[in-house]
């Protein structure tokens, strides 16, 4: 899809050429003497439309508008949120007209949040999955313009939405994939072809090279797929030689069955979607080759099947991590932890100035949070900080969770030096420092997007968070953001 962003007053919003004009109404209208300004007045006047977030008003043909339909939707206070909704309000109608070209007017004094929202809101509303139909229905929209009072003050933040819209839809389309297709040799290759496109460094490692680094925790995991295990490291060096980087982790589970604790069939289709972690990674790689930050990125992807066969790991097995820590498999079925926990030890080789993994890690997270928020752990108070900042700015936001001492208990046992599950209760929070045992030499945190990765039901599909958040906290290290020996007391309690 096309965007632009274009210096429009609702006078040239009237005039600009395009099959639908959505203009976006906010509480505090301020009408002036053109055709758009005059239909809204009418409206607002008989009460026809309300300028609450949602509420729509569709006209056709109005006189001195030249787009043939015009879509007037409620945006109330002009929030990025409130766009957001209004654009997603729109969405529908959108599709029923199969309008090709676009012109979306902003509220007078938009902000980049807005121009963020109505940029990422369209490109998520008009995303169609079509790679596996023998028929597939493209979307029609091929253009969009959108209007503000000053373009050239926006044109950073359009930029950025543009690259965040792509990672997503990236992301999306990844998660989207059958496991078939979506495998971890899949997965090595897309990142190939990233590092290709966009001058990464890429490194995609099998099942020796995993082997001759002791990854065992990751290796148990994947001895009951025929598919090969892919330990994938991407580089983004934008910033200086001497600069830490910030890794991110992502889970690459592309198909769980839960293994020998297999899960129940119901639903266990959307089990292609616990790779979302690793979709995220690979989508925020997408959008930084876009925008090439000065910042290093480094991303990690332990990619693997849990499944089940005559060499599954099983209950009651000990694993030992690239770390040496030896782990009890109580249940197959947390399996995430065990692939992560290697990954977050090999990334200590890049001496990090941070280390964020991702994951869909636990159901029990969706209890806590439904698919609104996502899990937020931290071991580090101002990496907390700046991923909370980021997931508001992208509006993809994150819920703090503790981390205190004593959710560890749960995971003690006599036979190896942590068990890889413990009761019911708090499990995200237990699998949370089940993690943070493997991370005490560098600022952590985890992401649980096991309730925000997907959804379910008609509307079944990927998201793409949590890419929006990722592009944005990373945009911020261009400044310089976490420092180092900051929360330095909390990531004590990792050995714990």
């Amino acid at each position: 899809m096309d965007f632009e962003l274009k210096t429009l007053d609702a006078a040239g919003a009237a005039a600009e050429k395009s099959d639908v004009l959505l203009v976006l109404v906010t509480e505090g209208f301020k009408a002036g003497k053109d055709a758009v300004s005059k239909l809204v007045t009418s409206a607002l006047a008989a009460r026809d439309l309300e300028p609450k977030a949602g509420k729509l008003l569709q006209a056709y043909r109005c006189e001195g508008i030249a787009a043939p339909r015009v879509l007037l939707a409620g945006a109330g206070d002009g929030s990025g949120k409130k766009i957001q909704a209004a654009v997603a309000a729109a969405a529908g109608v959108l599709r029923a007209s199969a309008a090709k070209k676009l012109t979306i007017l902003l509220p007078a004094g938009s902000g980049d949040e807005a121009v963020r929202a109505a940029v990422c809101a369209t490109a998520e509303s008009s995303y169609v999955y079509v790679t596996t139909k023998s028929k597939p229905e493209g979307r029609e929209l091929k253009k969009v313009v959108v209007g503000v009072a000053d373009a050239g003050a926006g044109r950073q933040a359009f930029g950025r939405a543009k690259a965040a819209a792509t990672g997503i839809e990236f992301a999306r389309e990844l998660g989207n994939l059958p496991p078939n297709y979506a495998t971890p040799t899949r997965l090595g290759e897309e990142a190939k072809k990233l590092a290709k496109n966009h001058g990464f460094k890429v490194e995609v490692m099998g099942p020796k090279e995993v082997e001759k680094l002791g990854m065992g925790s990751f290796m148990g995991v994947a001895k009951g797929s025929s598919e090969p295990l892919r330990f994938i490291v991407l580089r983004h060096e934008g910033g200086a030689k001497g600069d830490a980087p910030v890794v991110l982790v992502g889970k690459g589970i592309t198909f769980d069955s839960g293994g020998v604790s297999i899960k129940p069939s119901a639903d266990m289709d959307e089990m292609k979607f616990d790779m979302g972690g690793a979709a995220s990674v690979l989508g925020t790689f997408r959008a930084l080759g876009e925008l090439k930050p000065k910042v290093n990125v480094v991303g990690i992807i332990p990619s693997c099947e849990n499944m089940l066969d005559g060499s599954s790991y099983k209950p009651g097995d000990i694993l030992t991590s690239m770390s040496g820590q030896t782990i009890e498999v109580l249940n197959t079925d947390a399996e995430g932890r065990l692939i992560l926990c290697d990954a977050l030890t090999y990334a200590e080789r890049f001496k990090p100035k941070a280390v964020v993994d991702i994951a869909t890690l636990t159901g029990a997270c969706v209890i806590a949070l439904g698919g609104v928020r996502s899990g937020l752990f931290a071991s580090d108070d101002a990496l907390a900080g700046q991923l909370q900042a980021a997931g508001d700015a992208a509006l993809d936001p994150v819920w703090r969770m503790p981390l205190d001492d004593e959710y560890s208990e749960g995971l003690k046992t006599n036979f190896a030096d942590v068990a890889n599950v413990a009761g019911r209760a708090a499990g995200a929070v237990v699998a949370a420092k089940f993690l943070q045992r493997f991370t005490p030499n560098y600022p952590w945190a985890h992401l649980d997007i096991a309730g925000t990765a997907w959804k379910s039901g008609a509307g079944k599909g990927s998201t793409g968070r949590p890419v929006g958040l990722l592009l944005e906290f990373l945009l911020a290290q261009e400044g310089g953001a976490v420092t180092k020996g900051q929360g330095k007391a909390a990531r004590s309690k990792a050995a714990a």
